[in-house]
């Protein structure tokens, strides 16, 4: 597998015209994304839109009042965090929040919105991108819906490992127990089946992708089919682990 075809690390980017480029570039800035850290809250206005590059990967979070969260949809290197954005008022519904750390290209939504009027060809990948990110929000309710913890959490596995870009993922069970919306002990027990099958290898904090084809084999169909939404709708852009890339 090749690296990434742009320097940003960010595949959206990437895949934007060379003039579009130009346009975008004076107005990034490069930041550092640790794990844990909160780019918004629900009904923050967000102001600041994020590339995430390299291993970065972050999730929107819809919390209830009670405590309990449920994740909606995460964006690595083939998207970005804020920049699907309404004029004036942006209040955000839910909170983004970095999973996975790594760095990020920031950019004012104001100047986001600026280069949106001067390129319509900016301005549609941008609107291919927002159907791309919709289109997980409704594959993930679908799944949550329809399939069991062990179909989904081999789901998330696949698209952490194709965002990373590595057999090994940072993840904790805590944090995975959290993503799926399930207790800790169902992670354990779903985790110990796939060891035990040699899907995976798992040690604190890690996980280990050991046989990408047995995963996606005894995953649900919704990773599958987001991968050919995205090639559809934005060609190239996806960083499915494994595939060669321009």
């Amino acid at each position: 597998m090749t690296e990434d075809r742009s320097q940003s690390g960010n595949r959206l980017i990437a895949a934007l015209r060379d003039e579009d480029r130009a346009l975008l570039a004076p107005n990034l800035v490069p930041v550092a994304l640790p794990r844990g850290t909160v780019l918004f809250e629900a009904g923050d206005d967000v102001t600041a839109c994020h590339f995430p590059c390299g291993p970065a990967q972050v999730s929107l979070i819809v919390a209830r009042p009670d405590g309990a969260v449920a994740e909606t949809a995460t964006v690595g290197r083939e998207g970005a965090i804020g920049g699907i954005v309404s004029l004036g008022h942006k209040p955000a519904f839910a909170r983004a929040v970095a999973r996975i750390g790594g760095p990020a290209l920031r950019i004012d939504t104001d100047r986001l919105e600026e280069i949106k009027a001067r390129s319509a060809a900016f301005r549609d990948t941008m609107a291919r991108y927002s159907d791309c990110l919709l289109a997980q929000v409704l594959q993930s309710v679908a799944c949550n819906v329809l399939h069991s913890a062990e179909l989904r959490l081999c789901r998330w596995l696949l698209t952490a490992q194709d965002r990373v870009g590595s057999d090994q993922i940072p993840l904790t069970q805590e944090l995975l127990a959290e993503m799926l919306g399930v207790q800790r002990t169902t992670v354990t027990t779903v985790a110990t089946s796939l060891q035990a099958r040699g899907l995976i290898a798992y040690s604190r904090g890690r996980i280990t992708v050991a046989d990408r084809l047995a995963l996606e084999a005894a995953a649900c169909d919704c990773h599958s089919a987001l991968v050919e939404h995205f090639d559809r709708v934005l060609p190239g852009v996806y960083p499915a682990f494994g595939r060669p890339t321009a």
